[in-house]
């Protein structure tokens, strides 16, 4: 349908609080994360949670003899990025640090784009 989709993502139908929150643990299950000398869990991983909210409601129109639907939708993004450290301070070596230079080259470019957009020249 022409829309972006991700390699990878899982989309589920939440009914409850309790469905949604579920959905996040599973997500966050799946992440990757690696020891390094600053944090033992360093997050290796990006991850978004997108939740899209729609609540529905009955609206009366004309004293009760007919009746709407008015529906609302919301789009929220969370969006949790790996963490960007200083190899000095992590020591890391080989593989780990290859991989924490590869997250910070991608943090850096996220940060050029972001600044971009918010350049009233450009």
């Amino acid at each position: 349908q022409g829309g972006i989709s991700v390699l990878g993502a899982t989309e589920a139908i939440a009914q409850t609080p309790e469905d949604m929150l579920n959905s996040l643990d599973r997500g966050t299950a799946q992440r990757v994360t690696g020891a390094t000398a600053m944090n033992a869990t360093s997050s290796r991983s990006h991850a978004i949670f997108t939740m899209i909210l729609k609540q529905t409601t009955q609206v009366e129109i004309d004293d009760k003899a007919d009746v709407r639907e008015d529906t609302i939708v919301s789009k929220f993004h969370f969006v949790d990025l790996a963490g960007s450290e200083r190899l000095k301070r992590t020591g890391a070596v080989g593989d780990r640090m290859k991989e924490g230079i590869n997250i910070n080259k991608g943090l850096l470019a996220l940060g050029n784009v972001i600044s971009a957009l918010g350049d009233e020249k450009r």
